[in-house]
């Protein structure tokens, strides 16, 4: 990384292969395979089979997200935080569902419908879907104390999941939840989470209007 950005490497560049950065550095192959990956996943190199490892010409940034505990992030904003559980229930995926995610119409699914508080104000509506196979000891949880949310962040192994922001107007059901005019500007979240390739978890959160969503990079 030092010798990409001090210009030893210039853009395009062929680095020296695997072999040989393993001689000068005194380590094995395996760790400098595993050094030119990661930084190849970060944007700065260009790996092809047979091709050999370039410096990108046009180094693409990669942000790395955080999945958010919304207690976290409600008390990050120096407010009191509850959640009430609405409803929940057992169910088999919907058509949508099973073409997402690769699911059979026997698997099972806890399904959560959630209502995050701020101050005992509306923050976000959640709706959850969680796939039984991939994480069946939630159903021995206590979701009534810790939301699903926090205990899938806290217990379950992630290898990779996708994020999706849109503006939405509030439906009728939303409007009534989230105590705001039906039609309401809505900032929604959906995001997938997978451990292989076996899906666990699918999650859409509408925040009430005035939700501003903060980041750094």
């Amino acid at each position: 990384m030092r010798r990409i950005g001090d210009r030893v490497w210039q853009p395009g560049d062929l680095i020296p292969a695997e072999i040989e950065l393993a001689e000068e550095f005194g380590c094995a192959r395996a760790t400098v395979n595993r050094a030119l990956q990661s930084l190849a996943d970060s944007g700065l190199l260009d790996r092809r089979r047979k091709a050999g490892t370039r410096v990108a010409l046009n180094p693409v940034r990669k942000a790395t997200v955080e999945i958010p505990v919304i207690r976290k992030d409600v008390e990050s904003r120096s407010k009191a935080y509850s959640f009430d559980l609405l409803d929940r229930k057992q169910l088999s995926p919907s058509v949508l569902l099973q073409k997402q995610y690769g699911l059979s119409k026997s698997a099972h699914l806890l399904g959560l419908w959630t209502l995050h508080r701020s101050d005992t104000m509306p923050f976000a509506y959640e709706e959850r879907w969680i796939n039984l196979s991939a994480v069946p000891e939630i159903l021995e949880a206590d979701l009534e104390t810790l939301s699903a949310n926090e205990w899938l962040v806290n217990n379950t192994p992630l290898s990779h999941g996708e994020f999706a922001f849109s503006a939405r107007n509030a439906s009728i059901a939303e409007s009534r939840i989230l105590n705001c005019p039906q039609g309401a500007a809505l900032f929604v979240a959906d995001r997938s989470t997978w451990v292989a390739d076996q899906p666990v978890t699918a999650v859409r959160l509408a925040y009430a209007p005035g939700f501003t969503m903060n980041t750094t990079v």
